[in-house]
Order: structure tokens, then C-alpha cells, then sequence
């Protein structure tokens, strides 16, 4: 089984600096290890770092896959699992900010279909 180096430094302080301007303060996050295919052909699985968090009962992971690769999700269950629509980016900022837009975009669909405007 292969294995992607840790996060750096620096992109912590990229994930931090994200989540910061997002919300106003400091989010807590963790560091953990998932193992995945890299590629859907992929018989092995490759064991990559990823930064996880918890806001508003919506959780999100952040994996690197690589040498400045990175792909994300957001989920509420194991079975409503959300992505951004790019499979890969080679930004990690890129990738955070797409991350909370898609999340931020997910809700308001959601408030909307519960809340719908009739005239």
C-alpha cells in the first residue's frame, strides 16, 4: 500500500487561514489518514492524509492525494456524501474555498426546496 506525505505546514496554515475568513474564528480541526483509490481503475488502495472538520452537524474532509493534489467532500451522513464537481485540484486554497462554496451552495438549495417561495 502506498502512502502520500502529511500535510505540510504551510497548507495547515492555508486549511486555518480558509476556515478563519469563512467563519469569523478559529476552527478546530483534525488530522487523520483514509485510505482510497487514487484512480477508479485502481486495484490497491493509497493511504492519504486528510484534514477533517465538524460545523453545523455538516462534516468535511479535505484528502491530499499527492504532491500539491488535493479533492475534498462534505457530508451529513454516510449516505449524503457532496463533492465540489472537480475531481482533483493542484491549489489547495482553490480547494478549501471551492469546498465551503459548494457546501454553502448545498444548504441554500436545501433551504430553499424546504422553504419554497410562492407568490
Amino acid at each position: 500500500m502506498r502512502r502520500i506525505e502529511d500535510f505540510k505546514e504551510a497548507e495547515l496554515w492555508t486549511v486555518e487561514t480558509t476556515l478563519r475568513e469563512r467563519y469569523g474564528r478559529a476552527v478546530p480541526y483534525e488530522l487523520a489518514d483514509s485510505d482510497i483509490r487514487l484512480r477508479a481503475t485502481d486495484r490497491d488502495l493509497t493511504t492519504c492524509p486528510v484534514v477533517y472538520w465538524e460545523i453545523n452537524g455538516c462534516h468535511f474532509v479535505i484528502m491530499k492525494t499527492g504532491d500539491r493534489l488535493y479533492r475534498a467532500q462534505f457530508f451529513y451522513r454516510g449516505y449524503e456524501q457532496f463533492g465540489t464537481g472537480v475531481d482533483e485540484y493542484d491549489d489547495l486554497a482553490e480547494c478549501a474555498v471551492s469546498l465551503l462554496q459548494a457546501q454553502a451552495d448545498h444548504e441554500r438549495s436545501r433551504a430553499q426546496q424546504a422553504h419554497p417561495i410562492t407568490e
